[in-house]
């Protein structure tokens, strides 16, 4: 019975440390941090046609993965794939392609997260587990809106919006709502962002050189994550109008060459000119104004314009021209050609040059391009005229009229200089001799208020002394008035004490009815009490024989004898 109990616990004990063996030598695997196990079971119900990714009990990649953590699976029935997970950093999205799932509706192409397509929704910063053979993370930037620039949104999924129309809420086509700078988590595949610039816009004609479009009011960030994601958007947005400008603009560019080489232009010359331009142009347009005057001179206009896109109003833009490059082709280079060749024509060649016609035609043409462009949601600021180019037959006799013109002004300026210089010469010789006397009064002054400041201090110490001397006087005065009365009260004082002393010594005198009496009563009150009298009676002997025997006691004794007796 005993073996037979031991040979079970050996067998458990066996079947255990098999088992552990198995378990955590064969079994067992671990995955890492940011890793994820992708499982495929090699048993079970295979998958019905078109499954990628099996379900539980069905054979095949299995669709959940195992995240981090300490697993065990029999390698007999499973095997495992460490595969690392998707991180999305802050600044970026994920958009999800999947692979699996229900098919889309007919004209649909984004998907929700049970369906077979691109999601719609995207995946925000952050680690994600997602079955890579069943689904594919594409990592994409963000979308940065800038400061100075609004994010117009166009809808790509939908109906399409009816013409003239914003996009509503699952309709295709521009939507009325703009994004403001900041960082946006978009669907690139639903929805496309443009950025555009708002603010003032500088729109310059460079006479035959073309024109550009000078855009400000970017500011810069202190964050350089930022700073990456804006200066990629604005770059995706160049590129855009780039595009536009090669497609649209490029060939009225091609015709217009020609024209420059006729008018005498080198082409190193223009080519140095364009480099230099492209350099700080946003947008680089060919058109040029060019106008005959009243008088039938060709006029060129060297001119800035400066406009204005207000965040409210970009979308409603957008809509109807397009970006940027695209409303200044069809809608502001038009108007200022067209406005500022209407308005030129009547002014005379010369009054560009001298008088007031210029500034006149400037003034003009502002108020006429504001009106213009302001129904199209355009607000124009200044319409600067910078050069006009005249033909030479004109612009020589008129500069030669005009240099002649300022010679004459800088002749008569020279004579005005030196009548001047001059007076000049002759007002600085009066300011020496008033300087002088200027001097000399001062110091008559000083010394007239330095000798008054003197005697006004003598007689200020002088009525002091006085003051002094006064006041002496009159503690003096004080001083023997208080002596006389303080002797005064002192005499009378002792009078006064005597004079009852006497009063009291006449009544003593009087109460003994003889002043003999009290005089021998203030002799004895008087007498030291330790004297002795002694009364001796002389007998045969002399009296200075006897004085001789007697003794202090005896004499007070013979003297007490002689009072009794």
């Amino acid at each position: 019975m005993k073996f037979g109990i031991t040979s079970v616990l050996a067998a458990v004990l066996g079947v255990a440390l098999v088992w552990f063996v198995w378990m955590w030598g064969f079994c067992r695997f671990y995955v890492e941090p940011d890793h994820m196990a992708v499982v495929t079971a090699k048993v079970g119900k295979p998958l019905p046609p078109g499954q990628i990714l099996a379900k539980p009990g069905q054979k095949g990649i299995q669709e959940e993965v195992l995240g981090e953590g300490r697993y065990f699976l029999n390698p007999v029935l499973y095997e495992h794939k460490i595969l690392p997970v998707t991180i999305i950093p802050p600044g970026k999205i994920g958009i999800v392609t999947a692979k699996v799932g229900e098919n889309l509706p007919p004209g649909e192409f984004l998907a929700e997260p049970h369906q077979k397509g691109i999601w719609r929704r995207v995946l925000g910063p952050g680690k994600y587990r997602l079955n890579p053979y069943g689904y594919q993370i594409d990592v994409v930037d963000a979308i940065s809106i800038p400061i100075g620039y609004a994010g117009v949104i166009t809808a790509l999924s939908g109906e399409q919006a009816p013409p003239g129309e914003f996009a509503g809420k699952n309709q295709k086509g521009v939507r009325k709502d703009i994004l403001q700078p900041g960082l946006y988590y978009v669907n690139r595949k639903a929805f496309k962002i443009d950025v555009l610039e708002i603010g003032v816009n500088q729109v310059s004609l460079l006479g035959r050189l073309g024109g550009e479009v000078l855009t400000k009011g970017q500011l810069e960030s202190q964050n350089v994550a930022i700073d990456v994601l804006q200066s990629k958007v604005l770059e995706e947005q160049r590129q855009k109008r780039r595009s536009y400008v090669a497609e649209t603009l490029g060939a009225a560019a091609r015709q217009q060459r020609p024209a420059d080489r006729e008018q005498g232009m080198q082409e190193p010359e223009r080519t140095r000119q364009e480099l230099l331009r492209r350099q700080t142009a946003t947008l680089l347009v060919p058109q040029y104004v060019e106008f005959p005057s009243r008088d039938g001179f060709q006029i060129s206009l060297d001119m800035t314009v400066e406009i204005e896109l207000l965040p409210s109003d970009i979308a409603w833009i957008f809509s109807r021209y397009g970006d940027l490059p695209a409303l200044v082709d069809k809608v502001i280079m038009p108007q200022i050609t067209s406005i500022a060749r209407n308005k030129g024509s009547e002014y005379g060649a010369k009054e560009f040059i001298v008088g007031a016609g210029r500034e006149k035609f400037q003034s003009e043409l502002t108020k006429t391009l504001a009106a213009t462009l302001r129904e199209r949601k355009v607000i124009v600021h200044n319409a600067l005229i910078r050069h006009v180019e005249v033909p030479d037959q004109i612009l020589e006799p008129i500069q030669q009229a005009s240099i002649a013109v300022q010679q004459n002004l800088t002749n008569l300026e020279r004579q005005n200089t030196a009548k001047r210089l001059a007076e000049l010469n002759t007002e600085t010789t009066l300011i020496e001799q008033r300087r002088q006397q200027v001097a000399q009064e001062t110091a008559k002054l000083r010394a007239e208020i330095k000798a008054d400041e003197e005697k006004r201090t003598a007689e200020i110490r002088a009525e002091a002394q006085k003051r002094v001397a006064e006041i002496a006087k009159e503690t003096a005065a004080v001083q023997a008035m208080t002596v006389r009365t303080l002797a005064q009260a002192e005499a009378q004082a002792i009078a006064m004490v005597e004079g009852e002393k006497a009063n009291g010594l006449q009544l003593k005198a009087k109460a003994f009815g003889d002043p003999t009496g009290y005089a021998l009563l203030k002799l004895a009150e008087t007498l030291n009490p330790d004297v002795r009298i002694n009364i001796l009676h002389a007998g045969d002997g002399t009296l200075w024989t006897d004085l001789e025997k007697a003794r202090v006691g005896d004499l007070g004794g013979a003297v007490k004898l002689q009072e009794r007796k």
